[in-house]
């Protein structure tokens, strides 16, 4: 099938001022309706560069530079020496375009959590009703990995995002884990500066008792339990969390 860019009522440009943005847009576009009107799915190859260029009556350097937005956004994969694939739905995207909102105070890091948190219930009861055992007995491995390793606040976020990413996957919708994964680098920065205001251990042993029992309820298969100890673990930090998230992103932001 042969791909028009001029289809559903798009003028041609009517002098080379706009062939710049305009043309790599529409051959954005173009692209996109390939993928749509072939079916494919990710992995799937598509034409180069070339065989776009001449359908489209456009120049390669309008392709490469269409390709580069494509493949920027996550749409394509590609790489040297070989055709463009249909790439697979990615988290990173999110997480940039969250970063920016918070770093230029389009977003605040509570609308942010606010977000995350209604999110979470929702995967978390999913989870006690999907989850493998495989992955039951990885949330419980890492709950027990954070209060094994509560010295090192890296190691200690490196494993609270896994268990949150873990819960995601397990919930079985694949939307709800690229969501979930996107908010890892702001909880890169803000868990191990939430957990150094917890200073005393039975604050900290709190903290770590809740993960625990989030796991064993999603391990139970408890739906109910699962999203009233997600709803508990956030009702619990969110507080000194919030203040203390939204001056260190800001600081990392800077």
């Amino acid at each position: 099938m042969s791909v028009s860019l001029y289809a559903a009522g798009m003028a041609r440009p009517e002098s080379d001022h706009d062939h710049g943005t305009s043309l790599v847009q529409r051959a954005v576009d173009a692209v996109n309706a390939y993928m749509v009107e072939h079916d494919l799915r990710v992995g799937d190859s598509l034409p180069g560069e070339g065989h776009f260029a001449a359908e489209l009556g456009v120049s390669r350097a309008v392709m490469r530079e269409a390709f580069g937005a494509l493949a920027a956004l996550r749409l394509l994969d590609v790489g040297n020496g070989r055709r463009p694939r249909v790439g697979a739905i990615d988290g990173s995207v999110m997480a940039a375009s969250m970063s920016h909102a918070i770093s230029t105070a389009q977003v605040t890091v509570a609308e942010v959590w606010d977000v995350r948190r209604t999110l979470e219930l929702q995967t978390a009861a999913q989870a006690a009703l999907h989850r493998t055992d495989a992955q039951a007995a990885r949330l419980v491995a890492l709950a027990e990995a954070m209060a094994e390793d509560i010295e090192d606040m890296a190691r200690v976020a490196t494993h609270d995002i896994a268990f949150h990413r873990t819960i995601a996957e397990a919930s079985g919708n694949a939307l709800m884990t690229q969501i979930v994964a996107s908010f890892a680098p702001l909880m890169a920065i803000a868990v191990p500066a939430a957990w150094r205001t917890r200073t005393t251990d039975s604050d900290r042993a709190a903290i770590l008792e809740r993960h625990r029992a989030l796991a064993r309820a999603i391990a139970n298969r408890d739906a109910d339990a699962a999203r009233a100890e997600m709803d508990a673990h956030f009702a619990h930090s969110i507080g000194v969390r919030l203040a203390i998230e939204t001056s260190a992103v800001r600081r990392s932001a800077a």
